[in-house]
């Protein structure tokens, strides 16, 4: 998606909310598509010193609220900020649990619909109906693996 597409769907999910597409929230919408990765408020932060932590935290819970970014928890107490996936499309993460890092990763259209298929048996077995899904995986990443403690840490 371009970022004038970007940032007119935004500005859309705003207005739907009554709220208005401030400067800083499309800094914060630029800064987000940008990374390739959820961030958390500290990341978000040490990447803009001149913003104010408690607006960081007001524009995102807006942000959240307007359905334009979704907040993912990592394997750590710290909340990390996403655009929505109507916004970026489908994917899930890999959080690792040594360094708190969490990274995208898409699935194969293959492997994806194979999901779709489980998930929706183990659904129907508790005669539930899934809306969508969200898949974490929670490991350690290839730079922790290879840190000064070696492989498998």
């Amino acid at each position: 998606m371009s970022a004038g597409a970007l940032h007119d769907r935004v500005a859309t999910s705003l207005v739907r909310a009554e709220q208005r597409y401030t400067a800083q929230r499309r800094q914060l919408v630029e800064l987000l598509a940008g990374a390739g990765r959820p961030l958390s408020i500290p990341e978000i932060l040490g990447t803009q010193p001149g913003l104010a932590q408690s607006s960081v935290y007001r524009n995102l819970d807006t942000l959240e609220r307007a359905g334009a970014v979704r907040r993912v928890q990592g394997a750590d107490d710290f909340a990390r900020y996403e655009l929505d996936e109507e916004l970026t499309g489908h994917h899930h993460h890999l959080v690792c649990t040594v360094c708190r890092r969490i990274t995208d990763v898409e699935l194969s259209a293959r492997h994806e619909r194979a999901l779709d298929r489980a998930l929706e048996e183990a659904a129907e077995r508790s005669s539930f109906r899934a809306l969508s899904h969200r898949l974490d995986l929670f490991g350690v990443c290839a730079d922790c693996a290879a840190g000064p403690a070696g492989p498998g840490v």
